[in-house]
């Protein structure tokens, strides 16, 4: 039996160039809602902790996801690279969504990632905190998936 290695470029050690590269290729993937794509960006055995959630392998992440995003509507993200160094790579993060009730949110947080040879995240580590908002403040307005190129990030939104 052959097991067959799959890169996901760009691949450690990151420069500040690839390592921003990275965290916009997660942040599209995790645009797209698509548990399955995402998972693949992850080793089989990779280990989460995500807010007070633990999450091991590729299968625990697909089922996190496809909870998370039944409960999380209209969900859209913005990553932005905060530091890297070798195999590691530290993110903040912003998304909003709402409830099935109508009510908004905006999450904020931060994300430390660690990759094998291959690219695949072996270990990522997020803190959340969500804020209440109200429609009117909400400040991501692109149409469902890949957010615009052209789009504001994080630091030039003041977030």
């Amino acid at each position: 039996m052959s097991t067959v290695s799959i890169e996901r470029p760009p691949l450690p050690p990151y420069t500040a160039e690839s390592a921003a590269q990275k965290v916009r290729l997660a942040e599209d993937a995790w645009n797209s809602r698509d548990p399955e794509r995402v998972a693949l960006a992850y080793t089989p055995d990779s280990q989460w902790r995500n807010r007070a959630e633990f999450v091991n392998g590729r299968a625990e992440i697909v089922e996190f996801l496809t909870r998370k995003w039944q409960r999380e509507l209209d969900y859209r993200l913005i990553k932005e690279l905060w530091a890297c160094d070798g195999a590691r790579i530290a993110v903040r993060f912003a998304y909003e969504w709402r409830d099935d009730a109508g009510n908004w949110f905006r999450a904020y947080g931060n994300e430390n990632w660690e990759f094998d040879e291959q690219g695949l995240m072996t270990r990522r580590h997020a803190s959340i905190n969500d804020l209440t908002i109200e429609e009117s403040e909400r400040k991501f307005h692109w149409p469902q998936g890949r957010r615009p190129d052209n789009h504001p990030s994080l630091s030039e939104m003041g977030l």
